[in-house]
């Protein structure tokens, strides 16, 4: 189905692995399709729960954006290139279904942005960070100068940004890029152990928690429609009592007993 990402679905985890190794996992154009099409089947398919994305080999995560596409560019042509990107990781950051990266490898430039457009990211010992596009007369396209500082905070973003520094695992973990550090062996296994566990609660619960998180850390009001991260949260949590899911949680509470959430 996919040229350059391998797609499977294994007990509700859809996992998908940017798959073009012989470059690095790096993002070109047919990458960007395909992560488009490939988050379109995860909101549309109700047999996915949660997504992983990782990528091919144990070397990179995504080493970056394909930089001989870039060469041919002008002023108008680049930036409908880094508009691409930010819409398709929107649609990543956006999804009410959650989505977790698992960096196993180099994760710079546009897959450092990949990465920061996941809800949250575990690593393994020998990855590594970073957004060195000044070293190339460059900035960040495809978020990641917003998402960075939302992360990590203004100064320690400006520094990583303005020194195209590479963050190691360990510090990715102490700034707070990364939840978990795993070995390489043992990432795929944490990041489906995190999902099993959320996959066991209210999905659109999930959703709106998402949706309000999301909205606490954007000030763009063409992002909140106009509303702030509080008025949206009342608004969800009164959604929230108008489904199923909410009844059958607070009686499985009172009852005692595991609740089983339908979506609903």
């Amino acid at each position: 189905m996919y040229q350059t990402l391998l797609f499977d679905i294994r007990d509700s985890i859809c996992t998908i692995t940017i798959n073009r190794p012989d470059k690095m996992n790096a993002l070109n154009k047919d990458v960007f399709t395909e992560l488009d099409q490939a988050m379109d089947e995860v909101y549309r398919n109700d047999a996915i729960r949660s997504v992983i994305i990782t990528g091919t080999g144990a070397k990179a995560f995504v080493a970056g954006a394909d930089i001989t596409e870039f060469s041919a560019l002008n002023k108008d042509e680049a930036m409908a290139l880094a508009k691409r990107g930010q819409d398709v990781f929107f649609k990543i950051e956006n999804s009410y279904k959650p989505v977790v990266a698992a960096v196993n490898g180099f994760a710079l430039g546009g897959g450092c942005e990949l990465a920061m457009a996941c809800h949250f990211r575990l690593c393994s010992e020998n990855a590594k960070f970073g957004q060195p596009e000044v070293n190339l007369g460059l900035i960040p396209g495809y978020g990641g100068t917003q998402r960075l500082t939302q992360l990590v905070g203004k100064g320690r973003s400006m520094e990583l940004q303005m020194s195209a520094k590479l963050v190691d695992a360990a510090e990715a973990l102490q700034i707070g890029l990364v939840n978990y550090v795993t070995s390489p062996e043992g990432l795929l296994e944490k990041t489906k152990e995190i999902l099993t566990l959320i996959n066991t609660k209210a999905p659109i619960a999930i959703g709106k928690v998402i949706d309000c998180i999301n909205t606490a850390v954007v000030s763009d009001s063409a992002y909140t429609n106009g509303k702030s991260g509080y008025d949206k949260e009342v608004e969800a949590f009164g959604d929230c009592f108008d489904t199923a899911d909410m009844k059958e949680g607070t009686t499985a509470f009172l009852e005692k007993r595991k609740a089983v959430f339908t979506g609903k």
